[in-house]
């Protein structure tokens, strides 16, 4: 399970990040629910006290799967489970999430209007990573978000240790990313996120173990990486280790808390 190691040095950041994964009601056309989380339930979150970071992750309707096809691993989205949009909340300190109770309870009632699904996904301190990857003039301008199933039989040590040491090394040293993010998950508990009114079912062999922002120049970019040469090399690496690889075209990522502030408008 070696992965060629790059002589990049690599300039991370450590942060306290937690993913909540957003279905949107069927009810309701799809971008009644997607335009009330970005605008009123975006109000809601942005005022938690002790946040360093809010994002909304707006996922893309028609997302198969971009992951090339690999043998033994899960790379077309089924249907039945495909995400709408993700919420990056990143927290100032491992206290900061006891702050927020008053406006967590105004965000468990306001679920119900606009999504059917909800799951956070929590990690430690340090678990998440952002990597500087991008000078500082280049912007993103295509995004994908993948979601990694661990593997039976692989343990939890090992599979973060090669998202850490060997997975995010390679990828930035491809040269080619303008965002690269990581976050490695605690084994998923459904009461740290159980609103009332949504579903919050997550069978065992449907659930997340990692994630990964990657972050393009352009859609041009974007493509070639995914059918490129290095897109198949991690495949081989990946294989062994994981039974799913998840991976998401990305509308838009709106930022709304940024450095602790929240900000006037939003920000992509």
């Amino acid at each position: 399970m070696s992965m060629p190691s790059t002589a990049v040095h690599l300039d991370v950041k450590k942060h306290l990040t937690s993913s909540i994964l957003l279905w949107v009601r069927t009810d309701q056309p799809r971008q009644t629910g997607m335009d009330h989380w970005k605008g009123p339930h975006s109000g809601i979150i942005s005022a938690t006290p002790g946040l360093e970071e809010y994002r909304q992750i707006h996922l893309a309707e028609h997302n198969p799967g971009r992951w090339p096809a690999t043998g033994g691993v899960e790379t077309s989205i089924p249907v039945d489970r495909k995400i709408d949009g993700v919420a990056e909340v990143t927290f100032r300190s491992a206290l900061a999430p006891s702050q927020g109770r008053k406006q967590t309870k105004l965000a468990y009632a306001d679920e119900i209007n606009v999504f059917r699904r909800t799951l956070l996904y929590a990690g430690p301190p340090n678990s998440s990573r952002w990597y500087g990857v991008a000078g500082p003039d280049e912007r993103v301008g295509a995004r994908v978000l993948v979601y990694l199933r661990r593997r039976d039989g692989v343990g939890a040590r090992e599979f973060r240790k090669f998202v850490k040491k060997q997975l995010a090394p390679a990828l930035a040293g491809t040269g080619v990313l303008k965002e690269l993010r990581t976050q490695t998950f605690l084994p998923w508990i459904q009461k740290l996120w159980d609103t009332p009114n949504v579903a919050h079912d997550n069978p065992h062999d449907q659930r997340f173990h990692a994630s990964l922002i990657l972050g393009f120049t352009d859609t041009a970019a974007r493509d070639g990486f995914f059918t490129g040469r290095v897109i198949q090399g991690l495949s081989e690496q990946l294989a062994p280790l994981v039974s799913a690889i998840h991976a998401y075209d990305v509308d838009a990522a709106l930022t709304y808390v940024r450095n602790g502030d929240i900000l006037p408008h939003h920000q992509e």
